[in-house]
Parts: structure tokens; sequence; C-alpha cells
């Protein structure tokens, strides 16, 4: 049986995914492919709604702000490194421009399960990374220009000295988060040409369609983002995005995206998030 030793449902879409790999109808018994890519479509565009909401609050609270060091500590948050609060996007905002003592001390106070270091890390290599890496000054309207300064952040990154925790998450998540601020670039997005973050419940939920044979392979590289940098590995993970969204109309990859987050968490507060 496809279900056997899944993890206990935490959400509505988790739920519904394992009621669909019990009825089958899909390859090799597995769920029917268009009832799960409605599901993941539904679940995502729903999570997104609050997504753009969050992400338009912060950016008008901290409108003198850097925009990538906003984008930057929202995507801390949202990879579940710290907790989702405009006041650590502050304090995250001020480290990154200008690192102090207080200000740390400040910051490492919005830890999760996994402690104040990764918190510590993450931003410790953000300071480093924007002094080496010139970015745009606004965040750029349309996708080949992200890309463009999304290949440039990753320069650096790829090099032997990589900061600690500026893994696959950390290296892309700031980029989601810019196509968050912009709806309708975010919605433009059917083929990857801005790469999106595969590691965690991302990671999680991928290996999950495998298993039910949704997917042609298992995805590359690893859950944590502490792990080494696997560029190759964002770039098959996001093909995979591509798989997960073919044959649906009318959603994006950031759909998938947010989809396949609702699909692969662990953590119980998601059953409240749509």
């Amino acid at each position: 049986m496809l279900t056997a030793g899944f993890p206990k449902p935490l959400n509505d879409t988790q739920r519904t995914f394992k009621d669909l790999c019990e009825k089958g109808g899909g390859p090799k018994g597995g769920p029917a492919r268009i009832k799960v890519q409605q599901l993941l479509k539904a679940s995502g565009q729903t999570l997104n709604k609050l997504a753009f909401n969050e992400v338009a609050a912060q950016m008008k609270e901290l409108a003198t702000a850097n925009p990538w060091h906003i984008c930057f500590a929202i995507g801390l948050s949202w990879g579940h490194l710290a907790q989702l609060d405009v006041e650590f996007t502050k304090v995250a905002c001020r480290l990154i421009a200008n690192w102090n003592d207080d200000d740390l001390k400040l910051a490492k106070m919005f830890h999760y399960e996994r402690g104040p270091a990764p918190i510590e890390d993450s931003l410790r290599g953000a300071h480093t990374l924007f002094s080496r890496v010139k970015l745009p000054d606004t965040l750029p309207n349309d996708l080949d220009r992200l890309r463009a300064a999304e290949d440039r952040w990753f320069s650096p990154i790829i090099s032997k000295d990589r900061p600690r925790y500026i893994g696959s998450w950390n290296a892309t998540a700031m980029f989601m988060v810019a196509l968050f601020a912009q709806p309708g670039l975010a919605k433009s997005l059917v083929e990857p040409r801005v790469m999106l973050p595969p590691g965690g419940p991302i990671f999680n939920a991928l290996n999950l369609l495998h298993r039910v044979h949704f997917l042609p392979k298992k995805p590359s590289g690893s859950e944590l983002d502490d792990e080494a940098f696997e560029p190759g590995a964002i770039f098959e993970n996001n093909d995979l995005f591509v798989n997960v969204l073919k044959g649906l109309p009318a959603w994006s990859l950031v759909d998938v995206h947010s989809g396949l987050y609702l699909l692969g968490t662990r953590d119980p507060r998601s059953d409240n998030l749509v």
C-alpha cells in the first residue's frame, strides 16, 4: 500500500493527498495526476494570498530599508529559521547593513526549535555576501533581470569559502520573496527563469511525489540548508517543479512551490494556514 509508512497528516493538503493516494487512478497505482495537481494548485494559491499580503505589509512598513535585505530576512523566516515578524525583519536589515552585537542579540531572540545559531550564521553570511555582491538598488521588475541578479548572487556562494548556512534555501529564498513583492511578476513564472528554494519541506514533498509515482525521479541535494552547497541540485529540483506544473493551466511555479510546502511541511501550525 503506497500510504504505508506515511507520516501522520498535519494539514488538509496532506490529508487530501493521502486520500488521493489510497484511491489510486494514476501510474503504478499512485494518485491521479490531475487530482494531485488540482490539490497543489488550490493549496498553493490560497497560501500565496497570505504571502503576498505579508510581503506587501513589511515592504510598506520598512520602506526606507534596502529591499534586498527585507527579502533575505523574510526568506529566513519562511525557511523556519526565525519567526515571521516585522520586528525581526527590521533588526535583521540593520544587522545585514551594519553588523553589531546589540542587534545580533535581539535577532537571536526570534529563533525557533533549531536555536539561535542558524539566525546568526545566516545573517552573518548575508552581511558578508552583500559586501561582495552589488545588486540593483531596486528589485528588478522582469524575470530576466531578476535572474541576472540571482546569478550574480550565486557567484561567491559557489566558491570554496561559502558562508555557513548560505545553502540552497538561503541562496535562493531572497529571490522568491522578491517575486512575492511583485505579484504580477510572480504569477508569470511558469518556466525556471528564477530559481526557487528546493530544500526543507519542498525536498520532503518532492520525495513523497516520487514515492507515489507522480514524479519520474527523486529530488537532488539534501533537506537541510547547512549542508554543502550543490548548485546543480537547485536547477534539477526546479525542473521537477516544472514537471508538477505541466498539463494544468492557470497556475505558476510559485503556486507549485507553496503547494509543495504544505504537502511536505512537518510544522503542526500549517493546519491553520489555509
